[in-house]
């Protein structure tokens, strides 16, 4: 499964076959605003929304782009996983 950007919706995607896992987000110049994470219940607990989490990481990271993570789940991955640390506005 791959995360994508859907830019028409504002939101990165996880396609899990049972429902999308998504992060809505907000772009403003050269900061991302990740707003919030939300996974279907028949899709919990199996760690899509970290999975997602990191391929939207990868993204930002990818496009040059600084984070701002306003989503709790966001923001604790990032305290989690140093090695996005420096992605943060």
């Amino acid at each position: 499964m791959a995360v994508r950007d859907n830019a028409a919706l504002s939101r990165f995607e996880l396609d899990t076959g049972t429902g999308i896992v998504f992060a809505n987000y907000r772009i403003a110049g050269n900061v991302i605003t990740i707003m919030h994470t939300e996974t279907p219940l028949q899709a919990r607990g199996h760690g899509l929304a970290s999975q997602l989490v990191a391929g939207a990481l990868d993204m930002v990271r990818a496009r040059a782009l600084k984070v701002i993570p306003r989503c709790p789940f966001v923001r604790a991955y990032i305290d989690k996983h140093p090695e996005y640390r420096d992605l943060l506005a």
